[in-house]
């Protein structure tokens, strides 16, 4: 087992970094109107848990480090919601989005 040097080292960020890849492509499609509310608050779900992830990274004790990935996780919890109300409101599906909601 190696150790990891850096946060971007871990598995989680980088699924994390693709997420936010992702997002960023998938709500530039989305109405101008939107701009201000949906984009932006998906946008900032999805760069919270990559940078939740690379701040909890250097955190020493396991309550401090479980504190901020427990927030990780509620922004992802966010994006999956974002990712059903875009869908509904007809933003147009991509499937590589639908990944995300499996758990």
């Amino acid at each position: 087992m190696s150790v990891s040097k850096s946060f971007q080292d871990l598995i989680v960020w980088q699924r994390a970094h693709q997420l936010v890849l992702s997002v960023y492509k998938y709500t530039s499609t989305f109405p101008k109107e939107e701009r201000y509310c949906l984009t932006s608050q998906f946008r900032r779900a999805a760069t919270s848990i990559a940078a939740n992830i690379a701040e909890g990274f250097p955190k020493r004790t396991k309550p401090d480090k479980i504190r901020i990935l427990n927030i990780a996780q509620g922004s992802l919890e966010e994006c999956r919601y974002y990712i059903l109300l875009s869908t509904d409101l007809g933003y147009g599906a991509d499937k590589n989005m639908g990944n995300y909601l499996k758990r």
